[in-house]
């Protein structure tokens, strides 16, 4: 299964802000770090920011920064909100569809995968936050 762009980029986002210690980080920061243009990671933000992942505070000193604990930010939960809609194949048009037994197949495939990241938490992921900081220059 591949992930859609916009997957990748609340993941980076959520890694990124985990890997902070303390403090905000601006949208600018992380789109230069991981060359990602603004435009695309301010609608990943402010979807991350609507669903409590992270918090936004504006102003002069205002940024970014993770909403919850890294425990609490379910892996599974995320990718499940990004990929929402989308489906590996397109059988709702298929004149075979009705009769084929690809969508059961391809339904209990994709619910491995999500049972699999279910058991991982933001925490996981973040074992060495310094090696983290140092790869995006963080320090």
């Amino acid at each position: 299964m591949k992930l859609t762009r916009y997957t990748d980029y609340a993941v980076r986002v959520i890694i990124y802000l985990g890997a902070q210690e303390e403090g905000l980080c601006s949208i600018a920061d992380i789109s230069r770090q991981y060359a990602i243009s603004q435009n695309n990671l301010m609608k990943v933000v402010q979807d991350l920011a609507r669903l409590g992942y992270i918090e936004t505070l504006r102003g002069r000193n205002g940024g970014i920064r993770l909403g919850r604990p890294p425990s609490d930010i379910n892996i599974g939960a995320l990718i499940r909100h990004t990929e929402k809609g989308c489906a590996m194949v397109d059988c709702e048009n298929c004149v075979i569809a009705p009769v084929c037994g690809l969508p059961g197949v391809l339904a209990k495939a994709t619910n491995a995968f999500y049972r699999v990241l279910d058991n991982y938490t933001l925490a996981d992921l973040l074992t060495d936050r310094s090696q983290i900081q140092q790869i995006v220059a963080l320090l």
